[in-house]
């Protein structure tokens, strides 16, 4: 039995239809990290950029164009511990959680409180 023009098409369409689906399902995950991860890797990256520990996470937001963090850093170890020279650095990272930039915003010791900050 021979088909017709439109029904070749028809089953054309319908075979490109599954190829698609069926393509679909096979990529990879494309799913948005979750916000652990995105601290996680921050973290990392910075430190491997910078070479200095990162001690915590201060402030972690959503933006625009991805992630801002704010990462408290150990720049200089001293004794006592209460003089050792801090820094916060401000990360910025794409939606991804790869960092775009950082920059150091606060240097501080680690004993003194600072009245100027929120």
């Amino acid at each position: 039995m021979t088909n017709t023009p439109k029904q070749k098409s028809e089953t054309e369409n319908t075979e490109n239809t599954e190829k698609a689906e069926n393509t679909e399902q096979n990529e990879p995950d494309q799913r948005r990290p979750r916000p652990t991860e995105v601290l996680r890797e921050a973290r990392a990256q910075l430190e491997e950029l910078t070479g200095m520990a990162a001690e915590s996470v201060s402030s972690f937001e959503r933006t625009e164009d991805g992630w801002s963090l704010e990462v408290e850093v150990l720049e200089l170890e001293r004794v006592p511990d209460t003089m050792s020279l801090l820094s916060t650095y401000r990360v910025d990272l794409d939606p991804d959680g790869m960092l775009t930039g950082y920059k150091r915003i606060r240097r501080y010791e680690r004993g003194r409180s600072d009245s100027n900050r929120r």
